[in-house]
């Protein structure tokens, strides 16, 4: 490929051309860090040097639990999002394809997208307390207010042939939603999913920031009592790190369970 190739509009680069350019950014990153840290351009408590950072990850591992840490709140994520799965999915696809009953919720949840989620805290203390249920509710309703409208559009977003030639074939409007309308749409709700995973890890800290006793959040207050900046770096790379994995294992299962996607592309 040509030089002047590389910058067209929306075109596919060689594999060995993008591998590489993903490692720029990060080796800028990293040598910018290490240049600040090791070469006392910044104090240690404003910087820590990558292996302050590598002790600090260690000692939270060893002395703090930080592994008992990731699998509570991976766990509080994976059970929130399992339950705004459950109510999203089936009402947003009867939003996408009956208008009636798009009409009949759209005001309600329409507004709440435009909400801080941050501002529910109070509400869900009263609510569900300060423990467990109040930390799942608000992972819960961050994710559902999202996934909601994306479930509604990736239904709409089907081509109404197809909708109008199942109905000349004799299907029945349930016949429609299930084999046409959901198959049709599933791909893009599935994708939708990685932009969930991290709006989930997004918000995990700021729900386990109510009675931090356990969990990532309980990690970063940590770091705040003990003035530690390594273990708060160690936290937002710990987290970070098990974001892009789980973004991975996402994009991996829709490779394959939409491997015809893959194909037609």
């Amino acid at each position: 490929m040509r030089r002047t190739d590389l910058f067209a509009l929306r075109a596919p680069l060689p594999r060995a051309t993008s591998v590489a350019l993903g490692f720029v950014a990060p080796a800028v990153v990293l040598g910018g860090w290490c240049l600040a840290s090791y070469g006392g351009l910044a104090p240690p408590d404003f910087l820590p040097s990558p292996t302050e950072v590598v002790k600090g990850t260690l000692q939270l591992f060893v002395q703090h639990d930080l592994g008992t840490a990731i699998l509570i709140s991976t766990r509080r994520i994976g059970l929130s999002f399992l339950l705004a799965a459950a109510l999203a999915l089936p009402l947003g696809i009867l939003m996408g394809a009956f208008e009636p009953v798009n009409r009949l919720f759209e005001p309600v949840m329409s507004p709440l997208r435009y909400m801080p989620i941050s501002a529910f805290i109070p509400l869900l203390i009263l609510w569900f307390g300060i423990y467990e249920k109040q930390k799942i509710a608000f992972l819960f309703l961050g994710v559902f207010v999202y996934l909601l409208p994306v479930v509604v559009t990736a239904i709409r977003a089907v081509p109404e042939e197809l909708v109008q030639t199942a109905l000349t074939l004799g299907a029945t409007r349930g016949q429609v939603v299930r084999t046409v309308l959901l198959p049709a749409a599933a791909p893009e709700i599935f994708d939708s999913f990685r932009v969930m995973n991290a709006i989930s890890w997004t918000y995990v800290i700021l729900a386990e920031a109510v009675n931090p006793e356990h969990g990532l959040g309980y990690m970063v207050e940590l770091a705040r009592t003990h003035q530690k900046a390594s273990w708060s770096f160690a936290g937002l790379l710990v987290i970070g790190g098990i974001g892009l994995f789980t973004d991975f294992v996402i994009r991996s299962l829709s490779s394959i369970l939409f491997r015809w996607r893959e194909v037609e592309g």
